[in-house]
């Protein structure tokens, strides 16, 4: 499938994104949609497709445009403009009870009078499919999702867990062309949510049939994912593996979003090929790879780099490596290694992660110390963190609410 390429170093490279029916591989197709919600702009010229018999995510904060993705490929949702295609065919204008895709909610809508094996065969027996093939078809899929003992079990008899993979097998058991997960592991427990996502991949690996899953879960798309598209404010930043995700973010919103990452302001000093020479905080200055659109000299852009990856030294290390002088603020034991927040000389904030091989002396707050990384754990990305130290729109809703419900306490606080 052919990359999406975009130029301007405002919009990062969409990785592994491809135009609807620019495959025989793909299954469902996103055209340019664009979804309005009369001023507002949900969904803006999402461009990709999804291939056959992969575990497709779409991740993203609330808001980010995911949900009415996933409910214009059901069909509850009509885009505004651009057109959406299952195996080759635009369905834009289709009802959802002619596409050949089912959904699962995060509840999950089991018939509570019915057994599991009836919840199950309700679908084929709806479609008039006969007797014999409808006792195979359930049994195999209880059996898939490993309910074969529980076949003549009402859902209330069941777990949490066990109730899920029910209505997975009855989504599954007509064969759909795709399975549409709206996060479906929102309502379980953290325990039994870690389980079902290997339970899930296990599932959908078996079945061969392609998955489109939507959670804010960093880590439930990581586990799960072949791809993942990360959105953000209707747009989709960047499609790619979970490695190619977490490694090589397409921006800075990408970066910060998925997992810990360091986003250090610096200065475009020099570009040499596919590297660029940079002025960090502190004036250090560190050669770093390009891997989105090449940056002019004398722009402001962004070095990422993982905590695991940053080592913490007491002396400035020797040769030509990356360094960056900083002061230790606080030091948090976490098992298997301590994680050690520092502050730059201007004040950016950088966590590491401190681990047994790594020959230090106690640390303490107010040290100084200085950090230094291997040339390849870095990543030069467009633009800053404009993000940093400011509150989400929901956050500052939840702070509006705090103070209000403080001034029906204590009025002398109006």
């Amino acid at each position: 499938m052919a990359d999406e390429v975009v130029d301007e170093m405002t919009r990062p490279t969409i990785d592994g994104a491809a135009g609807a029916g620019s495959s025989a591989d793909v299954v469902i197709g996103i055209d340019r949609v664009t979804k309005r919600f009369d001023d507002f702009t949900a969904v803006r010229e999402a461009d990709f497709g999804i291939r056959r018999g992969e575990f497709f995510s779409m991740l993203g904060p609330s808001g980010c445009g995911k949900t009415t993705t996933l409910r214009m490929i059901a069909g509850f949702e009509q885009p505004s403009a651009g057109r959406i295609t299952l195996e080759g065919k635009d369905v834009s204008r289709v009802p959802p009870y002619k596409r050949n895709v089912n959904t699962v909610f995060q509840h999950y809508a089991l018939f509570p009078h019915m057994t599991v094996f009836d919840n199950v065969a309700f679908g084929p027996r709806s479609k008039r499919v006969s007797k014999s093939e409808v006792k195979g078809r359930a049994h195999e899929l209880l059996d898939i999702v490993r309910l074969g003992d529980f076949a003549d079990r009402k859902p209330g008899q069941l777990s949490g867990g066990q109730q899920q993979r029910v209505a997975l097998a009855r989504a599954l058991v007509n064969y759909p062309s795709a399975l549409l997960l709206d996060e479906p592991l929102g309502a379980l427990d953290l325990k039994l949510r870690q389980a079902m996502q290997l339970e899930l991949k296990r599932i959908q690996r078996e079945v061969g049939i392609t998955f489109v899953y939507v959670t804010h879960d960093q880590e439930e798309a990581l586990t799960m994912s072949d791809r993942i598209a990360v959105m953000s404010e209707g747009v989709v930043e960047q499609i790619g593996t979970p490695e190619e995700i977490y490694s090589s973010p397409a921006s800075v919103f990408v970066a910060g979003f998925i997992g810990v990452a360091n986003l250090m302001p610096a200065v475009v000093e020099r570009i040499d090929g596919a590297e660029a020479e940079v002025t960090l905080p502190g004036n250090s200055r560190v050669t770093v790879p390009i891997t989105s659109a090449t940056p002019k000299v004398g722009t402001t852009a962004t070095v990422m780099v993982r905590p695991e990856r940053i080592h913490v030294r007491m002396e400035p290390p020797p040769g030509d490596v990356p360094r960056v002088r900083t002061t230790v603020i606080d030091l948090t034991f976490q098992g298997a290694l301590v994680r050690a927040e520092l502050a730059c000389d201007d004040g950016t904030v950088v966590i590491a992660h401190v681990g047994p091989d790594d020959d230090l002396p106690m640390l303490r707050p107010n040290d100084v110390v200085w950090l230094t990384w291997e040339g390849d754990a870095a990543r030069l990305l467009p633009g800053l963190d404009t993000t940093h130290g400011k509150k989400t729109e929901l956050e500052e809703l939840e702070a509006t609410q705090l103070e209000r419900s403080l001034e029906r306490v204590n009025p002398s606080l109006q």
